[in-house]
């Protein structure tokens, strides 16, 4: 598979041979809090990280031991959010007009959650003052374009080594996100518009079996990378996955309890699952293990 550069802004978890036709991701698991965030932010570190999907990554690592690489963040998305266009720049943060290629209106950017967030998760001003715009524009040319061309070749790798592929962009959510205290998981298809049907009931059928109980694209249709990347119609499956912190971890502390392993286990057996499933029905893997 693409041999990835070290980098201290993410990582590739690469199977031993990709075997499977699919890719995850990790884009807000990052917990490597910059010295320039901390200097700049009127919260504390602790407040900073209820924007974190804690130990996400963890939680899905075990997709390398299953034949498919992961791509995981380690910046935190309180710094900057790689599940949205470059662009999304939220004029009541910086000094000085922005330019007119930004993307000033969108719901992200109204809600405080831009490309540059404003907020934290429960609504917290991250910053003291406003920012520089070439501060900003640093962390998208350093971090968030080596990102996305990284996602991008492996997705291409597999797509022209299998034809198809399934990404699976994971994430968590709050126990209060949904109005249904009862859901396990979310899985956003934007209402069919990024997965294909098969694949997306094939998922939830998995997870139900599993005793988890799974809802579809309310309130998570799915993101920037799940609109960007999924294109069934041309083979190009983007799923994306919310798994309930409660499961798992103390959301008030974060810390992990003693149901995290048993958690991480029951999602190893789905994904297996899930794996060989898409290898049915994806063409042999050519070249994308060598």
């Amino acid at each position: 598979m693409t041999k990835s550069v070290p980098d201290p802004y993410f990582e590739i978890l690469a199977p031993a041979a990709w075997t499977a036709p699919a890719v995850f991701n990790s884009a807000h698991s990052g917990k490597r809090y910059p010295a320039e965030l901390l200097r700049m932010t009127r919260l504390s570190a602790e407040t900073l990280r209820k924007s974190e999907d804690c130990f996400i990554d963890e939680l899905f690592m075990c997709c390398a031991d299953l034949g498919a690489p992961m791509l995981c963040a380690h910046m935190p998305r309180a710094y900057i959010d790689l599940n949205r266009e470059a662009y999304e720049f939220d004029p009541r943060m910086f000094s000085g007009e922005l330019p007119g290629f930004m993307n000033t209106g969108s719901p992200r950017v109204a809600g405080g959650l831009g490309t540059i967030p404003r907020i934290v998760a429960e609504g917290e001003e991250i910053y003291r003052e406003r920012l520089s715009l070439n501060d900003a524009l640093q962390r998208v040319e350093k971090i968030y374009r080596p990102y996305h061309r990284t996602l991008k070749a492996l997705i291409d790798e597999v797509m022209n080594s299998a034809g198809q592929m399934l990404l699976l962009d994971c994430h968590s959510m709050p126990t209060s996100a949904t109005s249904q205290s009862s859901v396990d998981v979310v899985i956003g298809d934007r209402y069919g518009a990024s997965c294909g049907e098969e694949i997306t009931v094939c998922l939830e059928d998995i997870l139900r079996a599993e005793g988890l109980r799974v809802v579809r694209n309310k309130p998570y249709a799915g993101g920037f990378i799940t609109q960007n990347y999924g294109a069934p119609n041309l083979g190009r499956n983007a799923l994306q996955i919310e798994i309930c912190r409660g499961l798992y971890m103390n959301e008030a502390r974060f810390e992990k309890t003693k149901d995290f392993e048993s958690v991480r286990a029951m999602l190893r057996h789905a994904m297996k699952t899930l794996l060989e499933s898409l290898t049915q029905l994806a063409a042999p893997l050519k070249h994308a293990a060598e």
